[in-house]
């Protein structure tokens, strides 16, 4: 449809096998590198946006619709870059196989860059690279996940028929509670913005306190933070230094009756020690759009293998949690930023702008990499 209307003038499509959706040619524009970018787990609706931002850097695309492996690094071969999604960990062995075959920088459609094993692709010569997009959509998402947990919309979904009379549970109203904000970076600043229009009181935690909302919250130790939260959120990297923030003693800390939300990274929370809460009665709910050893899960269900989580099937029978697949970024204008991102990271690249150390240095994790390990590991806890 597209070549007949014209579209796709100068495109020279090749079908090679069907576990390759097409190797498209496009006719070099201003700034072109005549260069191949090789992505990964390419959905649908990124096809069609690299299509149309690759357009004026005179890109070879090869989209392939499955994840990066070892197995396939292969399907690389000739391409000094890649794109990859955030599904699937890029360990050692996925790095040399793609070392073997001529790659070089690895652009990654996300901001977070913990799944990809960086110091050693640093070691071995291949550079990486993270994208930025904008924070509006996981903190709509976010705000969208405290007003359902605070309104405790799942008791009234239980119900399969509606105006049955049955109201669930009662809520709360969101101007009488105190929502902590764990993390100031662009999302949490983002939260911050929407939370401010429905009156309740703002606390945040940052090592990097930032004075431009001040005027809005008070910024406040861990320790209170924890304590006095009726809802807290994190906006967090995950790094070293924040794995299991929320631990079994970080948890017994909190306020009882409080919600945790999660919509930043699934290693922040410790799941087993959140499961043994929930089910004491000492945490009033949670709503958690990642969690914790979610990778497993979704490479599983991609193979159409059977996957037995304990942790997932003890919180989808909880009434007071919500989860949803890791979405909270999914708009069509994140999905467009990270396209065309990372496409510009790949050119950058090509044409020597990019050193070849790694570039993922987004704002947060610059921010959180000088943690303060000390109080971090006074609320490690054994499991």
């Amino acid at each position: 449809d597209m070549i007949k209307s014209g579209f796709c003038r100068g495109i020279l499509f090749k079908f090679i096998r069907k576990d390759i959706v097409e190797v498209i040619q496009l006719q070099p524009e201003n700034n072109h590198c005549n260069c191949k970018l090789t992505v990964y787990a390419c959905q649908p609706d990124e096809a069609l946006l690299f299509r149309r931002y690759a357009r004026p850097y005179g890109l070879e695309l090869s989209l392939y619709e499955q994840p990066v492996s070892a197995e396939n690094a292969n399907l690389a071969a000739g391409s000094r870059c890649i794109s990859i999604c955030h599904t699937v960990p890029v360990t050692a062995c996925i790095l040399d196989k793609l070392r073997d075959v001529g790659v070089r920088h690895i652009s990654t459609r996300s901001i977070g860059c913990d799944h990809i094993d960086i110091h050693y692709a640093n070691k071995i010569g291949i550079s990486v690279s993270n994208v930025r997009y904008s924070p509006d959509g996981v903190a709509d998402y976010t705000l969208m996940l405290i007003l359902m947990a605070t309104r405790r919309v799942t008791y009234v979904l239980q119900h399969d028929i509606p105006y049955s009379g049955h109201r669930g549970r009662p809520g709360h109203d969101l101007s009488g509670l105190t929502v902590g904000v764990a993390g100031t970076g662009r999302i949490g600043q983002a939260v911050i913005h929407r939370l401010r229009g429905f009156g309740c009181r703002i606390l945040a935690y940052d090592i990097c306190q930032d004075s431009t909302l001040m005027p809005y919250l008070n910024y406040v130790d861990r320790d209170t933070l924890l304590s006095q939260s009726d809802i807290l959120t994190l906006h967090m990297p995950a790094t070293d230094a924040t794995y299991h923030w929320i631990d079994r003693c970080s948890l017994a800390a909190m306020k009882r009756g409080s919600l945790l939300i999660n919509t930043a990274r699934g290693s922040l929370v410790d799941a087993y020690a959140l499961i043994e809460t929930l089910e004491r009665g000492e945490l009033g709910g949670a709503a958690l759009d990642v969690l914790e050893g979610e990778t497993d899960i979704q490479n599983c269900e991609q193979k159409r293998g059977v996957f037995r989580s304990g942790v997932l099937t003890r919180l989808r029978e909880m009434p007071n949690v919500i989860l949803t697949p890791h979405t909270a970024f999914y708009t069509e204008h994140a999905v467009e930023e990270m396209v065309e991102n990372s496409i510009k990271n790949c050119w950058r690249y090509e044409n020597q702008i990019l050193s070849v150390q790694s570039l993922c240095q987004c704002e947060e994790q610059e921010r959180f990499s000088c943690f303060d390990r000390q109080r971090h590991n006074r609320y490690k806890g054994g499991l």
